[in-house]
Parts: C-alpha cells; sequence; structure tokens
C-alpha cells in the first residue's frame, strides 16, 4: 500500500509523530518546509533517513519522529470527513466477519476511508473490496486517497446510493459492513450481493440504539440469523513505575523514634518554661539563699531575655541533645544513615519500585453500536422439498 523501502524518498506518505495526541500525514516534497511549534524541518532533510529516525528541528526548538504509515497510524492522522471509526471497532469488526486475505468484501459508506486501508490490508491482492459512497465530493476525495496509496488494484470505489439503487454485485461477497444513516433499507441489497454457497456475515454500524432495533428487524425479516449487537470502547492505561512501600518493620522502628523525639521536645519546653518562670520571679541583684553566696559570682552575668530563650527552646527542639545516642551523632544524621545503609536484610530484600497501571479519563473513540447476523447457504433445488422448500431427509 505504501512505500516498503527503508528510507524516505521523495514523494513518500509519512506519518509525523509530534506528540502522543499530535499525529499528522506528511507528503515529502522537495522545497517545502514543516512548520510548527516543535520546529523548522525542510523536506529535503528528511530525505534518505530510514523510517522511524528522530528528527531535531533546524531551529532547536524540538524534535520529531517519522514513521512509515500504517492502517493505525493513518487512523490516527488522516483527515476526517465523517466520524471515522476507530481501532477498537476497526479490529472487532475485521474479526467477526472473518476477513482474511483472499477475502472479498463490501464496505458502505466510504466516508474518510479509515475502515477502508485496514481491510484492504487484511485482504491482500489475492482478495477485494468494493466500497460505496453516495457524497459526491467524499468519492473524489477517497479515490484520489486510494490511488496515491496504492490501492486501486484492491479497492472499487463507486459514487452510489446504495440504500435506493442497490450494490454492483450479485452472490460474489464474503462479508458486508454497513456504516449508514439507515441501514435497514439495505438489507435486502446486501442479501442479494452475499455468496450462497456458504456461510457468510453481515455487520450494521449504528450510534443510537433506534437504528439498532430497525436493523435487527430488517435482519430478521430478511432471513439472517445468531443477531447480536456489541458495544465496544477503547479505555487505555497508563503504566508507571514508583519506589517500593517501606517494609513494617522500617516503618514501626520510624514511627517509635519520631515519638520519642516528640517526648523529648516536649520535656524539654516544660523544663525550659519553668525556668524561665522562675528567672521572672527573681530581681536582678537578689541572692539566692540555696546558692549559698553564688550569686554573687554571677552577680556580673546578664541575665537572659525572654527573646533569647524562644531562640534556645527553638534550637532544642529541632536539634536533640547527642547525649541520647551513644555514638554522639544527632537523631536526624543516624535516620538518614539508616535511610542510605539499612540494616535489615528483610529491608534490602525489599522491591526497590512498584509498578502499576491506571485508566485515563478520557475514552478515546464515541459511542456506537454493532449488530451482527449470519446469512446460512442456500438449500440445493436437488435437497430440498419443491412444496416446502424444506430439506429432504437423507436414508
Amino acid at each position: 500500500m505504501w512505500s516498503t523501502a527503508r528510507e524516505i524518498a521523495a514523494g513518500d506518505l509519512v506519518i509525523v509523530w509530534l506528540t502522543r495526541d499530535a499525529v499528522q500525514p506528511l507528503v515529502i516534497t522537495p522545497g517545502k518546509e514543516l512548520n510548527g511549534k516543535y520546529g523548522v524541518y525542510r523536506h529535503s532533510d528528511l530525505i534518505g533517513v530510514p523510517y522511524g529516525s528522530k528528527i531535531g528541528s533546524r531551529n532547536g526548538r524540538g524534535f520529531i519522529h517519522v514513521l512509515r504509515p500504517t492502517p493505525e497510524l493513518w487512523t490516527l492522522a488522516l483527515p476526517h470527513r465523517t466520524q471515522i471509526l476507530y481501532i477498537a471497532d476497526i479490529a472487532f469488526v475485521s474479526s467477526w466477519l472473518n476477513i482474511k486475505p483472499g477475502s472479498r468484501i463490501i464496505e458502505a459508506g466510504t466516508g474518510s476511508g479509515s475502515f477502508t486501508h485496514s481491510v484492504a490490508r487484511a485482504i491482500g491482492p489475492a482478495g477485494h473490496l468494493w466500497s460505496y459512497e453516495f457524497h459526491e465530493a467524499r468519492v473524489n476525495k477517497a479515490r484520489e486517497e486510494f490511488s496515491c496509496h496504492g490501492m486501486d488494484d484492491i479497492v472499487t470505489l463507486t459514487h452510489r446510493n446504495v440504500c435506493k439503487d442497490g450494490f454492483t454485485v450479485l452472490d460474489t461477497v464474503d462479508a458486508v459492513f454497513l456504516d449508514l444513516p439507515m441501514p435497514w433499507e439495505a438489507v435486502e441489497h446486501a442479501k442479494k450481493a452475499l455468496r450462497k454457497d456458504r456461510t457468510t456475515r453481515i455487520c450494521c454500524f449504528s450510534p443510537c440504539m433506534e437504528q439498532v432495533l430497525r436493523t435487527v428487524t430488517a435482519l430478521n425479516d430478511a432471513g439472517f440469523t445468531d443477531i447480536t449487537m456489541y458495544e465496544t470502547l477503547l479505555r487505555p492505561h497508563q503504566v508507571d513505575s514508583v519506589p517500593a512501600l517501606p517494609h513494617i518493620g522500617q516503618v514501626s522502628e520510624k514511627l517509635k523514634k519520631a515519638e520519642q523525639k516528640r517526648e523529648e521536645k516536649r520535656l524539654r519546653q516544660i523544663a525550659n518554661s519553668r525556668a524561665s518562670a522562675a528567672g521572672k520571679r527573681k530581681r536582678p541583684g537578689d541572692a539566692d539563699e540555696s546558692d549559698g553566696g553564688r550569686a554573687e559570682g554571677s552577680a556580673g552575668k546578664r541575665p537572659k531575655t525572654d527573646d533569647e530563650d524562644d531562640v534556645l527552646q527553638h534550637e532544642d527542639g529541632q536539634l536533640p541533645q547527642a547525649e541520647n545516642h551513644p555514638s554522639g551523632r544527632s537523631a536526624g544524621a543516624a535516620e538518614t544513615e539508616e535511610a542510605k545503609f539499612p540494616q535489615s536484610v528483610t529491608e534490602s530484600a525489599t522491591p526497590t519500585k512498584t509498578t502499576f497501571s491506571k485508566t485515563f479519563p478520557e475514552v478515546r473513540g464515541h459511542t456506537s453500536y454493532l449488530t451482527f447476523a449470519c446469512l446460512l447457504p442456500a438449500i440445493p433445488s436437488a435437497q430440498a422439498d419443491p412444496a416446502t422448500q424444506e430439506p429432504v431427509p437423507s436414508d
């Protein structure tokens, strides 16, 4: 469908990956430039670069990745002419309709071509896709894209109102996909286009339940069986690695130390408050009877003010006394060393990181209903009772 060369050439379609939510197609045309908030890139600088390369901008503002197109990337990057199918719906529909290499499929309508590209890759050159679209401007744009992407031999695009005029093939295709405003009006035409020598399948894509109900009624009236409806939503997960939770013994030890520090701080504050209150009750120059005359030696010292007591109290609260630790280190230093070098064998064996996932709050895509049904092969006339058209039991 697209270039299979290892390196980018002039005229190639590439997918420019800016961010996870910003992807755009680009046809390499020498002489042109790609300008954006992530920098300036000359098309000529991309020629000869291998697909998948990371390219830095000429003005140093950022970088981009140039990727080889795939149906999945094209779905993210294509210009929207209508509401499109996303990968979650496309994958489910392709699986249920049993689309495989060599299959012959009908699609109505073409729209922006998202489903068309995925089916074209799945069926390959041995298969064929008949695509129908009633809007002429969309047909012209889709035909131009299909030709540029090398899909002319796989896809036959027709401007036609299939609900009114039916399909251009009879008893030919293995599956039919209807993405129409009123799919029930095309059910009988789809039955005529499906093969009668094997079990074939149909899928109708509808955005509301009222359309589903009318479609189911039409499928029942047309003789389809195994009618089933599904709703598909894509909910991506973000996977991250975070530091593992500490061992319960380590947490308990830290809590005990923190409680001990708070108690020591509380006792120091009480002692300081009492000393400060006792100092305020004494007048300067009065001798304490219990001093035995020592007040005279300390009379020359200036008494501490209330502000100095507050500062000392603050320092005592922030810097615990070293006498509480036999090694003479402060509690903060001891905790830092223990965090760097765990002493317990159990703690050292604890994983350093834990991996977890969480869903994105936004669900990319849109609510839709997929109605599937099967059409059983017709009974050969030689094996049916001409009066009742019921199978004749074999002897």
